[in-house]
């Protein structure tokens, strides 16, 4: 089996169907679909009745919450790559699936392009270090290894940033493969927690930032960031390109500025 979707869902009736009739609308066919719901207490479980006989795996019971869930889907299943697509997102179109799986990589992580959320598309320009301190991979819209998945569960400790941790573990320490593509994978429900409490995303960052790496990495991280706060962040306005090199001007002028010269 090439594909296992899981979806995590928790009292989002209304986005759940939506997602279910996403995934059921798919040319592609060699995928298994896997609900996690936590115990919802509105109608979520007769929705996953309604369509129960094309879901492969469902449960609903308390969890400790999405990333919770998410791992009790990786648990259960089978296929090559997984994918999850949580309750409210949904594939951009009923092709999608069979595009991806038309492209011809073996990568451990497939990555396309998402509409709907504000966050900036990376990988793109390829990943390194520096575009994830300062974007994510958008983890709706990237296939991943069932194997590389489970080598690195989601730490349940996080309520928002435990899908970054794993696209630093598994691309920066692990050096797995990765294949961006254009193709339009999600469409994003804005609503979600990561896109409405910027200061629990920026505190749960810091601390997996701080777990992850060595204090002599981040002191130059945050020295950075101390002269020159604007060189974390990309602006929308300009291409990636043109960032760095006006970061490397700019740290080139503050090192001349410090000399004396």
């Amino acid at each position: 089996m090439k594909l296992s979707i899981i979806t995590v869902n928790f009292n989002d009736a209304n986005g759940l169907e939506r997602t279910i009739k996403s995934v059921l609308s798919q040319t592609f066919q060699d995928y298994e679909f896997i609900i996690i719901d936590g115990g919802s207490t509105d109608n979520s479980v007769e929705i996953i009745k309604k369509y129960e006989e094309h879901i492969d795996f469902w449960v609903s019971e308390p969890d400790g919450g999405i990333y919770q869930g998410m791992n009790k889907g990786l648990q259960q299943a089978k296929g090559e790559y997984v994918n999850f697509m949580n309750g409210g997102d949904c594939y951009h179109s009923s092709d999608v699936l069979e595009a991806i799986f038309s492209i011809d990589t073996v990568a451990d992580i497939i990555t396309g392009a998402h509409a709907g959320s504000p966050h900036p598309n990376v990988g793109k320009g390829g990943v390194t270090m520096y575009s994830l301190f300062t974007g994510a991979v958008d983890h709706q819209a990237s296939f991943i290894r069932r194997e590389l998945a489970l080598r690195h569960p989601y730490d349940e400790r996080y309520r928002i940033v435990s899908d970054w941790k794993f696209f630093i573990e598994a691309l920066i320490f692990d050096n797995c493969s990765f294949h961006y593509t254009d193709i339009i994978v999600v469409d994003v429900d804005a609503n979600g927690i990561s896109n409405t409490n910027k200061q629990l995303d920026r505190q749960e960052r810091e601390s997996v930032l701080n777990e992850l790496f060595p204090e002599r990495i981040l002191k130059d991280y945050q020295f950075l960031g101390s002269v020159h706060p604007d060189l974390l962040f990309i602006s929308p306005r300009i291409s990636k390109s043109q960032h760095i090199r006006k970061c490397i001007i700019r740290i080139a002028r503050w090192l001349l500025k410090a000399k004396g010269l």
